[in-house]
C-alpha cells in the first residue's frame, strides 16, 4: 500500500466520522467541530489525490491551502455566530424579542 492510498484510506475514515458526529450530536460547537474534521478529512482525500501524480498537482495543493484559509476564517465566523446565539436563548425559536 503506497503512502497516497494510505492517506486516501485516512481521509474517508476522517470524513466518516466528522460526518456521522456531526448527525448525531445537538451542541452547536460539537457541531462546529465535526464540521472541520469532515473538512479537514476531505482535504486530507484531495491531498491524497493530488500526491498520486508525479510530479505533484500544484492546482489541487492550491485548492487544499485555500479550503485551509476558508476553513479557519469560516470557523471564526460560526463561533461568533453560536456564541451570540447562546447570548440569547431567545433567539432559538426564531422569535427575537426586542
Amino acid at each position: 500500500m503506497s503512502i497516497a492510498t494510505w492517506y486516501l484510506c485516512l481521509g474517508i475514515v476522517v470524513v466518516t466520522t466528522g460526518a456521522l458526529r456531526l448527525l448525531m450530536v445537538q451542541d452547536l460547537i460539537a457541531r462546529l467541530i465535526a464540521l472541520n474534521v469532515t473538512g479537514t478529512g476531505s482535504l486530507m482525500v484531495l491531498m491524497a489525490l493530488a500526491a498520486r501524480s508525479t510530479p505533484i498537482d500544484p492546482v489541487i495543493s492550491a485548492l487544499v491551502i485555500t479550503g485551509l484559509v476558508i476553513t479557519a476564517a469560516f470557523t471564526s465566523v460560526a463561533a461568533v455566530l453560536i456564541r451570540r446565539l447562546e447570548d440569547h436563548p431567545d433567539i432559538d425559536d426564531g422569535q427575537a424579542s426586542s
